[in-house]
């Protein structure tokens, strides 16, 4: 399948793609993103044990702000009056994880994946930061769009989500 690739102007260098022609809509997305640790180290976390402070209540407003500062690092994106950034976290015991989903929406001629996509990753760093003085072989994984709606391609949904992720809450 060949795609024409939009981010370049005539002369060959990058632009920002011109959404000024689209039509705003309703435009959602959903991210994730796992950190694996030790089960040691997931069980200091829930019990309130890390000398920083609440790790996932610092990682989810860390994960709200680095899904509304996204256009700010990520060259081509287009700046977004997010309207809504909901992190969630769901810890899994047996396999000493912690899946961050990262749900973002706004009203708009572009979609907000990379936000999502920014917001569980800048959430999932987080966690990292927040602990890594007691272990430093965490792994930050799995960041991936799980579904997105709104534009011109509508809902569209990842197939093979795998076992146990616990992102998706609602239907769009």
């Amino acid at each position: 399948m060949m795609m024409d690739f939009t981010h370049f102007n005539t002369a060959g260098y990058a632009r920002m793609v011109d959404v000024s022609e689209k039509t705003d809509t309703v435009r959602i997305a959903t991210a994730q993103a796992v950190v694996r640790m030790q089960p040691a180290t997931l069980q200091t976390i829930r019990n309130g044990g890390i000398k920083k402070g609440d790790v996932l209540a610092v990682a989810q407003v860390a994960g709200i702000m680095g899904a509304k500062q996204t256009a700010g690092f990520i060259p081509m994106c287009h700046p977004l009056m997010l309207t809504s950034v909901d992190i969630s976290f769901a810890i899994n015991e047996p396999d000493a994880s912690i899946t961050i989903c990262c749900q973002v929406k706004t009203t708009g001629k572009t979609g907000v994946e990379m936000e999502a996509i920014s917001g569980a990753s800048i959430a999932a760093m987080t966690v990292y930061d927040m602990t890594k003085a007691i272990d430093r072989w965490m792994e930050i994984s799995d960041i991936r769009l799980l579904e997105k709606s709104g534009g011109k391609s509508g809902h569209v949904k990842r197939e093979q989500l795998g076992e146990g992720i616990p992102c998706i809450k609602q239907q769009f």
